[in-house]
């Protein structure tokens, strides 16, 4: 089975045009057939502020009117996505840049709600990637550069977590390619010590998950972080990779960050 990798760049990377420079760089360097998805950065916070929209963040998630939601769109599908494609080009990487309806490729559910209403905010499930429509991108020689804007099938687009949509996208595509997916953020991946770089944890089977959570190892946001990744192995992922995203160009020597496997 072909070889894909399906890469998340966050935003303290997006938010630094030298490291975006990079990154991008690495990941036109990287062989085969990929998928990059992206979030915002700080970026709409910023547009936000200077339109006098505040943002509203609950336990870091980010609560989106309708306000909100015109931006999001306006800066991630727009000026990021856009800004992307653009470097890709001029790198040599032939990317198209998408949104979820675009093509339908990524339908989601309005987030109901319970005791916090998210605004326009959109759930995944099993079957809100069109793999199809992907592979037939892939198949013709194109780099998908996915923001995390989705829709709802009836005209109304969503936010949705960038996380969330790169593990369900690898998911969809590892039933027609070998799938590994790999999340590129500012720390080396999952670290002993946090403070010191040469504690990095270099592989993680499923059955030790637990036991670095009570060791305190694993702990606060990469909790659910590791979650996510566990469940995309057990749905078809063949692994999950997460480091730094200046240290993308190891991946290819299986050397790049914190490997998880089933």
């Amino acid at each position: 089975m072909e070889k894909l990798n399906v890469i998340k760049i966050g935003g303290n990377v997006i938010d630094n045009s030298e490291k975006l420079h990079q990154f991008l760089l690495d990941f036109t360097a990287l062989p085969g057939k990929k998928i990059l998805v992206h979030g915002g950065g700080k970026i709409a916070t910023e547009l936000g502020d200077s339109l006098g929209v505040e943002a509203k963040m609950v336990e870091g998630r980010r609560i989106t009117d309708i306000e909100t939601l015109r931006i999001v769109t306006m800066v991630y599908a727009g000026l990021i996505n856009k800004n992307m494609v653009a470097q890709l080009q001029a790198k040599g990487s032939n990317a198209i840049g998408l949104t979820g309806a675009d093509g339908n490729i990524i339908k989601a559910v309005k987030r109901p709600v319970k005791e916090i209403d998210y605004g326009f905010v959109g759930d995944l499930d099993a079957a809100s990637v069109s793999s199809e429509t992907l592979r037939n991108l892939l198949e013709a020689g194109l780099v998908p550069v996915l923001c995390a804007i989705t829709h709802d099938g009836d005209s109304q687009l969503l936010n949705t977590n960038a996380d969330t949509i790169a593990s369900a996208v690898a998911v969809a595509m590892s039933g027609l390619y070998e799938t590994s997916l790999i999340y590129c953020f500012e720390k080396r991946g999952v670290m002993k010590n946090i403070d010191d770089d040469s504690s990095l944890v270099s592989q993680i089977r499923s059955g030790e998950f637990e036991g670095l959570k009570q060791e305190g190892i694993v702990s606060g946001g990469m909790i659910p972080k590791l979650h996510n990744a566990f469940e995309a192995i057990k749905n078809g992922v063949s692994a999950v990779y997460i480091g730094k995203a200046d240290e993308l160009s190891y991946l290819d020597q299986q050397n790049f960050g914190t490997r998880l496997i089933g």
